[in-house]
């Protein structure tokens, strides 16, 4: 952007002495012509070492250093650049986007060498800022089970979130859910590594492919024991090649990341921000990633305040740079006087500083932002929060949603002949939640807004009232609000009732149950005999078992964006079939973590003095409105080589009276190996639309990269043996089953 925008934007001053005199025109090589570095018709190799060998020591510190920031206080901290801002995001599109573009016009103009920065921000599942549409939370998307799904959702945030100028996104978190009680199990895709690895791969794919770099997060693993957040790991090597490493490996590979984010926790004594067996030995090394490793906000330092691993900040920067840390991110400019000295004073080997300025350089000529840093603010106003985003948005939710309990086909609802009264019960029903990392626009469509909308055009009345919350109503008030809720109820034809829990980041949780008087509420607005459905608000598995009988109808609805309230309301009538399966395991009770489908055999027996082993719902559970039949399973060949690759199809019918939507699951268990492994792995997922009475061939196929396993060595291999092949609706329903031999 040029002129007036520039002109009109009065948040910076541009006053540091001297700094203009050595801008651009400086820069730009005089009569002689461009300098290298600024000539787009050379190789981006040749043109980051022309700029490398023109920088200081100073310079080449400020690429290696972000912050949560702008220009407001002033430009002389500014003076030898700076990687990247995470700026401020209080102004709508159009007016971020002037924002972005006046502080790059500083960077790009009045800095000695005109390096421009790369503006930053999280993108879960919607930009953090105001304006940009909210998508269902990343568990929700999970649920879809359909990566082009997530591709398309991913693609519209790209779009918002390069029309304001910001050129990475500190997401995705592909981190593995293996323990419910973990916080930020709602920014995940799950427990399982395939099902993660497919939709991260879609999510990064799709902004890398318009332009902005995705840096999928934390590596590595980032939960330790008790579902706790950051807390260490005690895994070995081996569990985190199974289970962690797989969803990093295919982002990086299938998805093209450019950056990684490591993790605040330690493995193995070292912390992950400094740890070069993984930074250097396996994700530079082995896996050959040529973008460039940021820390998460604060960790570096963590070394010294923390984990008692450096005596200062300075050798925790040190650390961190010699183990493969490339930028130290901070949350705001003064930081950077606490890790330079590691930099200045040659506490870190040259080389080593050299090449972490080489991949971020590099990144920055790729992005094309030394040709051009700007957008047009008119575009981003247009781009965010866009009508066909919403209706985007909407589609998600829908496809997110899960059906677990349905009794006498209690949904969906009639559109005639259905409830002509309604009761809508409960906070969330109106709050419209949307889940960590996000902004809310202003336009967000709560379950009540939906039902009432849904409602209106069948002349049924919509009331509402609300009860007890998840954190209150322990008290007097609280048994007025349900006494209230039950008065409803009962003269209503149909009782929605909405219930959440409370999680996010490092907010793990001790107890699965719905926090506050929630489950006594739902038993009393069932005890009024009137059909009660509840939408649950989460991102993470619930206990149910003090109210489950009580329910006619139960609904895991996520975070489901700004148009959930629409989905909901949607599945509720049967618009849409509810299209989600669960990415995580419910158990019965917390006792029972970590509990996920493709555990390791146990030495004698899985349950308890007081409980079963089994889960409450099993990981890829979801009912639909219709039923499917399965059959006609075909492994072709039944016989191949370790190299070789099998095709496995089968036949999925629509046997109901309704259009509906089926999630088609392969798993494989190996009958024999050399090393003790899963019960059962994922292995395959086809998504499904059939209409009554309508039939559809799904083919999967199973080669060496599904077939294959870390030996006692460590190597990947294909062992020769028998490999149990299973096709059906979820991890515990699996009608269809064969063999597939590899000789």
């Amino acid at each position: 952007m040029r002129g007036k925008d520039i002109v009109r934007f009065t948040g910076i001053v541009f006053a540091a002495a001297g700094l203009a005199a050595c801008g651009r025109d400086r820069a730009a090589g005089g009569a002689g012509g461009p300098l290298p570095y600024r000539d787009a018709s050379l190789p981006v190799e040749r043109r980051v070492e022309d700029l490398l060998g023109r920088m200081t020591p100073a310079e080449k510190f400020r690429q290696l250093f972000m912050v949560a920031g702008d220009l407001d206080a002033g430009t002389a901290a500014y003076g030898d650049g700076i990687f990247g801002l995470q700026v401020r995001g209080d102004a709508d599109a159009r007016g971020a986007a002037a924002r972005i573009d006046a502080i790059q016009e500083f960077f790009v103009e009045r800095t000695r060498l005109g390096v421009p920065i790369v503006p930053f921000e999280e993108a879960l599942h919607g930009l953090v800022a105001p304006g940009a549409t909210a998508f269902p939370q990343a568990i929700g998307l999970a649920a879809t089970w359909d990566p082009a799904l997530v591709g398309e959702v991913a693609g519209a945030v790209a779009a918002e979130t390069r029309s304001r100028g910001i050129r990475q996104v500190l997401s995705p978190v592909v981190n593995i859910a293996r323990d419910v009680r973990w916080g930020r199990v709602e920014e995940t895709y799950g427990e399982d590594p395939y099902l993660a690895s497919s939709l991260a791969v879609a999510f990064v794919r799709a902004f890398e492919e318009r332009g902005v770099v995705a840096t999928p997060k934390h590596f590595v693993a980032n939960v330790g024991a008790g579902g706790r957040d950051s807390y260490p790991i005690a895994d070995g090597e081996r569990a985190l090649r199974e289970i962690d490493f797989p969803p990093f490996l295919a982002a990086i590979r299938e998805g093209g990341a450019r950056s990684i984010m490591t993790a605040y926790n330690s493995w193995d004594g070292v912390p992950c921000s400094m740890h070069p067996r993984l930074l250097t030995d396996i994700l530079k090394g082995e896996w050959g990633f040529g973008g460039f490793v940021i820390s998460d906000a604060c960790s570096v330092g963590g070394a010294f305040s923390l984990h008692l691993t450096a005596d200062s900040y300075p050798e925790s920067g040190r650390q961190a740079w010699a183990a493969g840390l490339d930028v130290v991110f901070q949350t705001e400019i003064g930081h950077a006087a606490l890790f330079e000295p590691a930099i200045l004073e040659g506490r870190v080997a040259s080389a080593r500083v050299d090449d972490a300025v080489r991949r971020v350089l590099r990144a920055k000529f790729e992005l094309g932002l030394f040709e051009d840093p700007y957008v047009d603010p008119d575009e981003a106003g247009r781009t965010n929060g866009a009508p066909g985003h919403r209706a985007l948005a909407r589609r998600a939710a829908r496809e997110s949603v899960v059906l677990l309990k349905n009794a006498a086909g209690t949904l969906p609802l009639k559109a005639e002949g259905g409830p002509r009264s309604i009761a809508v019960i409960g906070a969330d029903a109106v709050e419209a939640r949307l889940g960590g990392y996000s902004r809310p626009a202003g336009r967000e469509v709560s379950l009540l807004d939906g039902v009432r909308e849904r409602a209106a055009g069948l002349g049924a009345e919509v009331r509402y009232a609300a009860g007890c919350g998840r954190t209150d109503g322990v008290g007097k008030d609280g048994e007025a609000a349900i006494a209230e809720a039950v008065r409803l109820a009962s003269g209503a034809g149909l009782a929605v009732m909405a219930a959440g829990i409370e999680e996010g980041e490092a907010r793990d949780r001790s107890d699965l149950r719905l926090p506050g008087r929630q489950a006594e509420m739902i038993r009393r607005v069932a005890a009024t005999g009137t059909p009660t459905v509840v939408v649950l608000f989460g991102g993470s598995a619930v206990a149910m078992s003090e109210w489950l009988e009580d329910a006619a109808a139960v609904l895991m609805a996520w975070y489901p964006g700004e148009e959930g309230g629409r989905a909901v309301a949607d599945v509720l009538w049967g618009d849409a079939d509810p299209g989600g399966r669960l990415p995580i395991t419910f158990p019965l009770a917390v006792g029972q973590l970590p509990l996920v489908y493709s555990h390791k055999p146990t030495g004698r027996f899985d349950g308890y003095l007081d409980l079963p082993g089994d889960p409450l719902f099993p990981f890829g559970f979801g009912l639909s409105y219709t039923e499917y039949a399965y059959g006609d399973l075909r492994i072709e060949p039944a016989a191949i080589a370790p190299g070789g690759t099998a095709r496995v199809s089968c036949r999925v019918t629509n046997t109901g009276g309704r259009a509906g939507t089926e999630v088609v699951q392969l798993y494989v268990r190996d009958k024999l190996a050399s090393v003790v492994r899963p019960v059962l792995e994922l292995k395959g997922f086809r998504k499904v639309a059939l209409g009554p009475g309508a039939s559809a061939e799904v083919t999967f196929t199973l080669g060496p990269e599904e077939l294959s396993m870390l030996d006692a060595a460590m190597k990947r291999v294909v062992e020769p043996g028998g490999f149990e092949v299973r096709v059906g609706r979820s991890s515990r329903d699996l009608p269809l089953s064969g063999l597939l031999t590899v000789k």
